[in-house]
């Protein structure tokens, strides 16, 4: 009697290939599901939602050596998934340069400084900002201010990259006052994200400190994360613009509390 072998699940593989143990697996590979979803929703916080969970289960570093790979393809998706690109480009170029500036003008902070301080402070500004952008007006930015606002406002969302991992503010607020298309705010958040993220690892590259001893896990963790932004993509395609307002207010407002939560336990 000849007996068939049968292969085991994926996950089971995965972990064997790397040494983990399967549960550390399936909670990887839920949040990278998790946030995947929520960027393919309101076009931000992959790396927030996927650090906050990864770190119950694995060091900061071994966190964000898995976040390499998905975060990278998945900007480059956002910021390409249009036909927006070149006029957006042409009217958002001093901004992205001004990140450039603003990451690589601090890139020792987030190097050095473990204390989360940051971290906790920008936890807190975000749920007052989703609050206030929820419950009063849209801020506005003239056309003629944008020559000199989208520098600065590039370079201090550099600095602040810097010192939180995060690239949202002022980049958002700004974003928000130019009263841009819901799918034009997407791709220039996915562009922005995607300049931020190059910045700043060529200048934690230049410090030292990019993990990069999990990127063939790291490009593992690109399936889960592709399919949770493919769904998101799919379900706000399907929501008017008031309601994605709406949504993106709450998706601010928890990844806001996550941040502060995180710090504070």
């Amino acid at each position: 009697m000849v007996r068939t072998r049968t292969r085991p699940p994926l996950p089971e593989r995965i972990a064997a290939l790397f040494g983990l143990p399967l549960s550390l697996v399936l909670v990887a590979i839920g949040s990278f599901l998790l946030a995947g979803f929520v960027k393919g929703l309101i076009g931000m916080g992959l790396p927030t939602v996927a650090t906050g969970l990864l770190t119950l289960v694995m060091a900061p570093g071994q966190a964000a050596g898995l976040l390499l790979v998905p975060n990278f393809v998945t900007n480059v998706w956002q910021a390409l998934a249009g036909d927006r690109l070149p006029a957006l480009l042409r009217r958002f170029w001093p901004m992205l340069a001004g990140i450039c500036v603003g990451s690589t003008t601090g890139a020792g902070f987030l190097a050095n400084d473990t204390s989360g301080r940051a971290s906790m402070a920008l936890g807190v500004l975000l749920p007052a900002y989703a609050l206030m952008s929820m419950v009063s007006p849209r801020l506005s930015v003239p056309k003629e201010a944008e020559w000199w606002l989208a520098p600065v406002v590039g370079a201090i969302t550099g600095f602040v990259a810097i010192l939180t991992g995060v690239f949202v503010l002022p980049l958002v607020p700004y974003l928000q006052a130019l009263a841009l298309e819901k799918d034009e705010l997407i791709q220039i958040l996915g562009l922005s994200f995607l300049v931020s993220a190059l910045a700043l690892g060529v200048a934690l590259a230049r410090e030292g400190a990019l993990p990069l001893a999990l990127i063939g896990a790291s490009v593992l963790a690109l399936a889960p994360a592709g399919l949770g932004v493919a769904i998101g993509q799919w379900c706000r395609h399907r929501v008017s613009a008031a309601m994605f307002v709406r949504i993106f207010g709450i998706g601010l407002l928890l990844i806001g509390l996550h941040l502060a939560l995180r710090n504070l336990l």
